[in-house]
């Protein structure tokens, strides 16, 4: 047996008001129509739902169980409507946030983390890249936030804020070459076997530009895609890293000494997009909880707050 959701709906309120007339009104129809509807209902249920008296209605046994199990199939459906319906709604576009290699390791995980348990409706994409494109990014309002290097960045345009250090450090093994050292030049680090990132990584890339064409020729023992497999290898032994100081945690055993090279003193910025929706609330929020990264100390290493 079948029934029709507005009959349903028109029963409960009848039920509710305790009046045809009543009911009648609450759905916009008129008496009669009304009226015919319940006898309707009345004919497919086989029996009388409805007790009718001078001032009033008041339900049968049947038409208690009918009034009962119509509230279950209308929250039912009202549940199904709006489940399908979420998938109507055109999504709200994510937040396009972009940041160098460095910036990626530790800085971008903890403010992701924290942001995103603070804003279960909100998602952001997150690219890494260096700073020129991330400024031109900006710039032509394809993303909203970026993390970048002040040195390239300077004069770009964009409003701008201080982020924190991110000056290039060396590291090696506990006890060995760079033992009593507090700082090298990077032609000093270079005579020794080293391990980098892979060639396509934003921080071995910003290095390289800063060396320029008469770069000394190193030997890299090996190249990987990630800081803590490279400061891992560093600690091991099997070469010498230039690493953001930001890279190391504290309980690393190795032998750390600043570089003297002047690019090698570093800090990063935040940046602003141009488009309009820089200036959103969700855009301003994800820029407070980057700041809170960058002000935090370094924990265990993996780049997440400590729970």
């Amino acid at each position: 047996m079948r029934y029709d959701l507005d009959d349903l709906r028109l029963f409960l309120h009848i039920v509710a008001e305790g009046s045809i007339t009543a009911g009648a009104r609450r759905m916009h129809l008129s008496l009669p129509s009304a009226s015919a509807r319940v006898r309707s209902l009345e004919h497919h249920a086989g029996v009388d739902l409805l007790i009718r008296g001078r001032r009033g209605v008041r339900p049968t046994p049947a038409g208690t169980a009918l009034a009962r199990h119509a509230r279950d199939v209308l929250d039912r459906t009202a549940r199904l409507e709006s489940a399908v319906a979420s998938y109507a709604r055109p999504p709200t576009a994510p937040l396009a946030l972009l940041a160098g290699g460095s910036a990626m390791h530790r800085l971008v995980p903890r403010a992701l983390v924290s942001f995103l348990r603070a804003h279960p409706d909100v998602d952001v994409e997150v690219s890494e890249s260096r700073t020129p494109r991330t400024v031109r990014m900006l710039a032509d309002g394809e993303a909203d936030l970026g993390v970048v290097l002040d040195r390239e960045a300077r004069d770009c345009g964009l409003t701008t804020e201080p982020l924190g250090d991110d000056s290039l450090v060396v590291i090696g093994q506990c006890g060995g070459i760079l033992a009593g050292r507090a700082e090298v030049t990077y032609s000093e680090v270079a005579e020794h076997p080293l391990v980098g990132l892979d060639a396509g990584s934003s921080l071995r890339r910003s290095i390289e530009k800063n060396l320029g064409p008469h770069a000394p020729a190193v030997r890299y023992r090996t190249t990987v895609a990630h800081l803590n497999t490279l400061v891992s290898l560093a600690a091991a032994g099997v070469g010498l890293a230039v690493v953001p100081r930001r890279a190391i945690a504290p309980y690393h055993p190795l032998d750390m000494c600043d570089l003297r090279d002047p690019w090698a003193r570093r800090h990063h910025l935040l940046a602003w997009g141009t488009k309009a929706r820089a200036s959103s609330a969700a855009t301003a929020s994800l820029a407070e909880h980057l700041r809170r990264a960058a002000m935090s100390e370094p924990d265990g290493g993996d780049g997440l707050p400590a729970q």
